[in-house]
């Protein structure tokens, strides 16, 4: 997708046709990409080998993802203050080029020091873009929830991308160099995040983002009326990144080859990108909590999927199960913020709930990795973080009703 996007402005398209609001999803589905595909979730391809070739603790390894997910908290914040002051759009190129930055960064230093540094950046640049590409999303199809539906769908999807890509290029890569060889992993995520920037900052620094400043200035983000998606979205960051995080660790600890990692990494890219034709529908009908408790607790079975049936099937079903619902958290958010507010508050709506979820992602990793270490086993870090997935399903099913518009 990347590379069709990339020569777009090389053949000169009139600018209608450029500008056609699903190439424009296309472009903007590159966030998601790199800022989960690349930036988070390609970590845990690259964590056995940094982890064996730096002699960290799991402990270790997972503060390593905690600190993207602090630059990430950071990055909602500072989100959620500049989304009346600053363009979406340029947010998301900004957010995009810096996350390639830091990407290629982190394949420069061993120090654990610098590496935090980097992930945290990336975290904060990630975040902004995530955001924004969101609300860019939300206003291509004004007035029709359907549409608007399946392009939010498309946009989540686009992390599948990512995903697929590390699954493709980096276990290989690591098999044959040898765990001494992670440096080259995150330069070729930030390559490919160089890529993908070049391909998409003129389409997306065409739109126009006006962030209607004449707007009543009093109007504030109900975020009583959100308090149980809030909760639920949060506890759904503490659970998910477990998986994400250690999943690939826990096959290496029993045996799992790189041939099941690519093929396992690739179902879940795949599970990401079928999400987005299998959603469709209960995004558009629903305006409450229900479709964010269903890809909680999807995420919850499927997360321990492994550890109830053993071998390759069990993982590879828990792959692209776990693909097929935990990207439609966001997406879920998005939909919760679209169907019930006006458009002036849809950044500060996602990103009050990307605050929340990003704080759970602060300690799903570093607690995940306390409690491995603990036990000595994995096996309960996982049961541990669909748990929490269980608990987020509960309360988030309890959000109602409450449009706004």
């Amino acid at each position: 997708m990347t590379i069709v996007l990339a020569f777009l402005p090389a053949f000169r398209f009139h600018q209608d046709i450029q500008m056609n609001p699903w190439v424009v999803i296309l472009a903007l589905a590159m966030a998601p990409a790199v800022s989960n595909g690349f930036a988070r979730f390609a970590y845990a391809l690259i964590l056995p080998a940094m982890r064996a070739d730096l002699g960290w603790t799991y402990s270790m390894a997972g503060w390593i993802n905690t600190a993207n997910a602090i630059g990430y908290l950071l990055g909602a914040l500072l989100t959620f203050w500049l989304s009346r002051k600053v363009a979406s759009s340029l947010l998301f190129t900004r957010g995009m080029l810096v996350t390639a930055l830091a990407l290629l960064a982190s394949g420069m230093t061993a120090d654990i020091t610098l590496l935090s540094v980097f992930r945290v950046l990336a975290g904060i640049a990630g975040a902004a873009m995530f955001i924004s590409g969101a609300a860019l999303v939300a206003a291509r199809f004004p007035g029709d929830p359907a549409r608007n539906a399946f392009g939010m769908a498309l946009y989540i999807g686009g992390g599948g991308i990512g995903i697929l890509a590390s699954a493709v290029l980096l276990p290989p890569l690591l098999s044959i160099g040898g765990a001494a060889q992670w440096p080259v992993a995150w330069l070729m995520l930030g390559g490919l995040s160089v890529g993908a920037w070049l391909a998409t900052w003129r389409i997306v620094g065409r739109l126009n983002t006006q962030q209607h400043k004449d707007g009543p200035r009093r109007l504030a983000v109900p975020w009583r009326l959100m308090l149980p998606s809030l909760a639920g979205y949060f506890l759904y960051g503490v659970g998910y990144i477990v998986y994400l995080t250690f999943i690939i660790a826990w096959m290496r600890n029993n045996d799992g080859g790189v041939v099941l990692e690519v093929a396992s990494w690739s179902c879940l890219g795949l599970g990401v990108m079928a999400s987005s034709f299998l959603w469709k529908g209960l995004l558009a009908r629903h305006k409450g909590g229900v479709p964010l408790a269903i890809a909680c607790l999807g995420s919850a079975i499927t997360a321990v999927i492994p550890l109830i049936f053993a071998g390759t099937a069990g993982i590879l079903i828990s792959a692209f199960g776990f693909g097929a619902v935990f990207f439609m958290g966001p997406a879920a958010v998005t939909a919760i913020s679209k169907h019930n507010l006006p458009a002036l508050l849809w950044s500060g709506s996602i990103a009050l709930y990307t605050t929340g979820f990003a704080f759970g992602q602060t300690l799903g990793p570093i607690g995940a990795g306390v409690i491995a270490d603990l036990f000595g086993s994995l096996d309960h870090a996982l049961i541990a973080g669909s748990l929490v997935l269980t608990l987020a399903a509960a309360v988030s099913v309890l959000q109602r009703q409450f449009a706004q518009t």
